[in-house]
This record gives C-alpha cells, sequence and structure tokens, in this order.
C-alpha cells in the first residue's frame, strides 16, 4: 500500500486520465461507486443519509453518491455550501444529475440557513477533499462544528474536510469522523495521533487509478508489508549451524527492573539469533540464569551494570532494557560507543543516558539503531508542536547523524539514513503495555546479529512485532495482551511471512 502527497495524489489522477483515457468526470464515478458499494456492504441498507458538499471535485463525490443512494431507495437529503459561485465542472454535472433523483436539495447561505440534522441520519462529509490549503473559517467552520456536534455517525469521503493530507491541522477546526473512506492509498494525515478523532477507522477503496504512475514516483513513505519483510528475511540453508546466525549481546536490567532483560533476551532468542550472551548485573544473574537457559551470561556490577572489559566478538549488541541510569552505567556506555564495532540497538534508558550525555550522540556509528518513543525522541532531539513535525525531526536526524531512528507509535515510523520514512502496518492497541518495547529491542537485536543491515533488522523488526502482537490479539484479546504474549506468538509471525 502506497502513502501519498496531496500533489501526488492529484498526479496520479491526471495520469490515469490521460493513459487510461478517462474522462474525469467518470474517474469520479468509479470513486463515488466504490463508496456506495461499502455502504451497502457495511450494515447502511436501511438508513437515511445527510450529505454535506462543497463545490468542488470532493463535492461532486457526494452529489454522485447522493444520486446512487436515492436510485437504490434511500432518503437522502443533501447540504451544499454556498458562496455564489459555480461548482467545478464535474460538481454541476453530478448536480444536474441529482436534479433527477427524489433526493431533496439544500444550500447553506449562511449560518442562519444551517439546517438541523435528522438524528436518524448517517451524514456523509463531501464537503472540502484534499485541496484544502488554510485553516477553515467563517461559514465553513461552522458547518463542520454543527456536523461534529450532531451525534451522528460521520462518513468521510477521502480525507474529514478541515484536515491537510500531509501537514498539522492541529487545533483547527476539522470533521471528526467516524469512519474515512480514503481513495486508492494512504495520506500522512491518515498516520498520526493527532488526527486520530478525525479520522476515525480508515478504510482504502481501489478506485482504479493506473498502476503505472507508481512507476514514476520515488514516493516520501512507505508501508512496511509482508512482502516487503519477507523479501528481507532469508530462508535457513540444510547445513547451517549456530555460528551462522551471529553471537547477540545484550546490556540489560537492573535492581527492580530483570524483567525487561528477561524479556529482551527471550524475544532476542526467538528471532532467530544463533548465540546470545546476556550482560546483567549480579542481581539478576539466577533471574536470567533461570528465565533464559538458552542465554549465556556475563556479570557486570552488582546492582546496576557497571565496567565492561570488552564488547569484542559480538555481530550486533542491544542496550537499555531495564538499564537504569546509574553514573557507572553512563560510563559503560560511553566506552561501548567508543570500543564497538559492532551493529548496536539502543532503547530504553541507554536513550536517556544520550539524552543526558548530548555530546555521546555523535558518537553514533551508521550501524546504531535507536528505537524511542514519542518522549525519548523529544528528550534527545528537542520538542515538536505536533506529529507532523516530530515525524520530520526523525527523518532529518536520521539522515544527519546517520543512523537508523525506529519512532514507536500505532504507525511506527522507522527513519533511515538514505532519508526513506517507513510506517508499519502491524500492531494493535493491546501492545500499549510494559515491556513491549522491550521484547521489540530484542528482536531487532537477534535480526542484527544474524547479519541483516540495521535499518532492515529495523523494518522486519518492528513488522514482525507488530504481526506476533496481532496474532496474539486475535487469540487472547487486546486487553489481556502482555509483551511475553508477543514473543510467544513470534514463531506463528515468521511462519505467516513465509506464507505465499
Amino acid at each position: 500500500m502506497q502513502i501519498l502527497t496531496a500533489t501526488q495524489i492529484r498526479a496520479w489522477d491526471e495520469f490515469t486520465i490521460r493513459e487510461l483515457p478517462i474522462q474525469s468526470i467518470d474517474l469520479m464515478e468509479r470513486a463515488s461507486t466504490a463508496c456506495f458499494d461499502w455502504l451497502m456492504e457495511n450494515g447502511y441498507k436501511q438508513n437515511s443519509f445527510s450529505i454535506f458538499c462543497g463545490k468542488g471535485n470532493n463535492g461532486g463525490d457526494g452529489l454522485a453518491i447522493a444520486r446512487m443512494l436515492s436510485r437504490s431507495g434511500h432518503e437522502v437529503t443533501v447540504y451544499i455550501l454556498e458562496f455564489g459561485a459555480k461548482g467545478t465542472a464535474d460538481f454541476q454535472t453530478n448536480l444536474a444529475r441529482l436534479h433527477q433523483t427524489d433526493a431533496i436539495i439544500k444550500f447553506i447561505s449562511s449560518e442562519e440557513t444551517i439546517h438541523p440534522i435528522d438524528g436518524r441520519s448517517i451524514v456523509i462529509d463531501a464537503l472540502l477533499g484534499t485541496g484544502l490549503n488554510r485553516p477553515l473559517n467563517g461559514l465553513t467552520a461552522a458547518v463542520v462544528q454543527h456536523i461534529n456536534r450532531s451525534g451522528n455517525t460521520i462518513i468521510a469521503i477521502d480525507i474529514p474536510s478541515g484536515l491537510y493530507a500531509d501537514k498539522s491541522a492541529k487545533g483547527e477546526a476539522a470533521i471528526e469522523a467516524s469512519y474515512t473512506l480514503g481513495f486508492q492509498c494512504f495520506k500522512p494525515a491518515f498516520l498520526v495521533a493527532e488526527n486520530a478523532t478525525h479520522i476515525g477507522e480508515v478504510h482504502i477503496l481501489d478506485i482504479g487509478l493506473h498502476p503505472d504512475y507508481l512507476k514514476t514516483i520515488t514516493p516520501e513513505f512507505q508501508f512496511i508489508d509482508k512482502d516487503i519483510v519477507n523479501a528481507i528475511v532469508q530462508p535457513r540453508k540444510k547445513f547451517a549451524h549456530k555460528g551462522n546466525f551471529g553471537h547477540a549481546a545484550l546490556i540489560a536490567g537492573s535492581i527492580g527492573m530483570m524483567g525487561a532483560a528477561v524479556l529482551s533476551a527471550e524475544s532476542c532468542l526467538r528471532s532467530g539469533v544463533g548465540k546470545l550472551s546476556c550482560f546483567i548485573p549480579r542481581i539478576g544473574y539466577e533471574i536470567m540464569q533461570t528465565s533464559v537457559p538458552e542465554a549465556m551470561c556475563r556479570i557486570a556490577g552488582t546492582d546496576h551494570i557497571g565496567t565492561i572489559d570488552s564488547f569484542s566478538g559480538y555481530s550486533a549488541i542491544g542496550a537499555g532494557p531495564g538499564l537504569g541510569q546509574d553514573d557507572e552505567t553512563a560510563a559503560m556506555l560511553q566506552q561501548l560507543l567508543k570500543q564497538s564495532n559492532a551493529s548496536l540497538v539502543l532503547d530504553a534508558d541507554a536513550l536517556n543516558i544520550l539524552s543526558q550525555h548530548p555530546g555521546l550522540i555523535s558518537m553514533l556509528s551508521r550501524r546504531t539503531v535507536i528505537t524511542p518513543h514519542v518522549k525519548e525522541l523529544e528528550r534527545l532531539f528537542g520538542a515538536s508542536t505536533n506529529d507532523f513535525n516530530r515525524m520530520e525531526l526523525a527523518i532529518a536526524k536520521a539522515k544527519s547523524l546517520g543512523i537508523t531512528i525506529v519512532l514507536k507509535g500505532a504507525y511506527t515510523l522507522v527513519a533511515t539514513p538514505g532519508g526513506m520514512a517507513w510506517f508499519n502496518s502491524t500492531g494493535n492497541p493491546g501492545m500499549a503495555t510494559g515491556g513491549s518495547g522491550d521484547v521489540l529491542t530484542g528482536i531487532i537485536t537477534g535480526l542484527a546479529a544474524q547479519g541483516y543491515i540495521p535499518e532492515q533488522a529495523a523494518i522486519a523488526g518492528v513488522f514482525l512485532h507488530g504481526l506476533a502482537g496481532d496474532l496474539a490479539a486475535s487469540t487472547i484479546s487486546e486487553p489481556a495482551l502482555i509483551a511475553s504474549d508477543i514473543t510467544a506468538f513470534l514463531g506463528d509471525a515468521f511462519l505467516y511471512i513465509q506464507q505465499p
């Protein structure tokens, strides 16, 4: 699935019209038919509809949907936002067609003509679409607020009115949709938490845009999917031995936080690494040896990680889960960055130490993956005013530092040194639980130890982590999901990506 900007989506429409060829009014008919079919297939066969239309092509979609609904026997009322100018050519064509149906048409030319919405009807938002270039105000904002206050189910066509496709509309008036019916591809606006109350549940509808357009562009954003991960993760050869799959090290745990080390170690082993050594404080020795017998243990420190004599002999090293931020631990992390030639995966307290000692950030090698959540990214690189700025910051820092940044969230972002941004397509809210990030650290470390370059390990790691969480949730539910369940279903995730 592609993620395209508003400019790229308009260009895709134009490419399709030119290359098929097809008239724009017929392409609009395709989009509207896809929306009508979705409504009929998703439980709205008996409803009445209140459809709000602007005079652009998004409004034209709304008029065409209204015509189809009216002709199929639904009670339909259309409200057209009226500023005295004619609509686009396709809007006018669909308005003329709508006049041949039983749909009721009303115009909103002032706040006094904003009509009450029937509490029984489904509201369809077809006011503005992706062409928006400034915040809503005046009558348009009043109509949007009126719709939001109605309490009705709201279905946005293409994008909720008031949102921009590829920049922030935080704090601005925008439709709060129950469902958004997007066309052909995701838009960046669908992937950021600040828009959650506006987009509702997103459904992407295929409207037959010409696939060859995608060969002419380099998207700024890409979805991580099964095919991409299957191409990364290589099958094992018949005569392979454990030495072929790398030796990972985990530097994790402190007094009261050994669970994080255990979770990370278990997931690292389940990711397929050949050998795992865990550097842990003495306080956690029995815990680790008992909980994860497959891992070797090296003691470094008493209650927290202290000096480590050597970092050599490991193909990847993960550090951070349950680590603590003691001065000795910070000194150890500095030595790790100075001495190790292995791929590094840094999470949790390793990131907190970096933020407290910003001079260490410049020491990160190109073989480094960092896995911050939003607050950790903020502590590392400064605050952002909105989710789009934060995403841009992660992409810019990955490029300037030459590292891979995994910004964790509902659609985890993997920003690579080459400037690409990958959004994860797996995962669910049940994974918002303590220890989930420790499991991810172990998976990425294990993959990196097997010889995958850091960005491949990150891309495959976040997908498998989310997929295992999805498989777990489908069996035990989202509320009951705990971090160790993700590791328990990691094998099923590997089996899934191997399926044709």
